[in-house]
């Protein structure tokens, strides 16, 4: 039985037009954002809707703690391989529950559908908490490259909820309690900005001052943002360890708890780097890093 349901769930995301390493198709059961269509969105296929990934921790593991988990891809694609599917999985084995975020990219969508799905999956995820087993106040973001972008964006961009909204899901707020960066992109104003990701995130609206400046989530850090672990190597020439460096700073200024990691060594996209000795001890210091917060302690 539960080969039929990877082999279902592999179909599933095959379809969707989102891509993905073959050698690590995601098996978690799909869960759908907006069951009755997404908004904006611009058709019916799988690719147009938005949904989770889920990979529930086991019974005796878990210790109540989940992370939506955004994969990179320059907001093009979705390497939800070394950045998904094999992330869910170590953070199984620690406790931790994930959701690996498939949410819309370029060049089909542009912002704001990408923040849209990321605020929903967090609501989502603290919507459904106690069906989950997860503590609706130990909910976390975790990207990627761009998928560090996006993280940061639902760092900086959130609300408490709709209380009057019909759907109990929109009721839920969209703050992240904590984020994890990973080689993120961030800077969207500078010599060292991913132009490609840039275009493919904003569309026809590269030009637009106030929006670039509305999605440099550097520039939007306040006391209100969440906690963040970041890591980086000093040898990434796609996403330079400038944008890492500039949030931290920002989270500095804010007096908000944050811990920066610069490792010398390492390409950009390396996900767990299981082959590198030294840059795959990053996983341990977020590990401890976790653990100083509590976040892998059993209720």
């Amino acid at each position: 039985m539960a080969d039929l349901v990877r082999a279902l769930a592999f179909l599933a995301i095959a379809s969707t037009g989102f891509s993905q390493e073959k050698k690590s198709p995601l098996v978690g059961p799909l869960e759908p954002l907006w069951p009755k269509g997404a908004p904006l969105a611009q058709g019916e296929a799988a690719i147009d809707r938005p949904s989770l990934s889920v990979y529930l921790a086991a019974g005796e593991k878990a210790v109540g703690t989940g992370i939506i988990v955004c994969p990179g891809g320059g907001y093009a694609y979705l390497s939800t391989g070394n950045e998904g599917h094999e992330v869910a999985t170590y953070l199984n084995a620690q406790g931790i529950s994930a959701f690996v975020l498939l949410y819309r990219v370029a060049p089909k969508y542009h912002h704001p559908c990408p923040m849209l799905d990321v605020q929903r999956a967090v609501r989502t995820v603290r919507a459904r908490a106690a069906e989950w087993k997860i503590d609706p106040a130990r909910i976390g973001v975790m990207g990627f490259s761009a998928g560090g972008h996006l993280s940061a964006t639902a760092m900086t961009h959130f609300d408490d909820g709709k209380a009057d909204a019909e759907d109990p899901i929109e009721k839920a707020s969209c703050r992240p309690d904590f984020g994890v960066l990973v080689y993120p992109y961030i800077v969207l104003d500078k010599p060292y900005t991913h132009q490609g990701a840039k275009k493919n995130l904003l569309g026809d609206r590269l030009t637009d001052a106030d929006l670039v400046e509305d999605l440099s989530p550097e520039k939007r850090v306040t006391p209100k943002t969440p906690p963040c672990f970041i890591v980086q190597t000093s040898e990434d020439t796609v996403t330079p360890a400038d944008h890492s460096i500039e949030f931290y700073l920002a989270m500095r200024k804010a007096k908000v708890p944050a811990e920066l990691h610069i490792y010398e060594k390492g390409r950009h996209g390396f996900g767990l780097a299981p082959k590198d000795p030294i840059l795959s001890t990053w996983p341990d210091r977020l590990l401890a890093w976790l653990a100083l917060r509590g976040l892998l302690k059993k209720e």
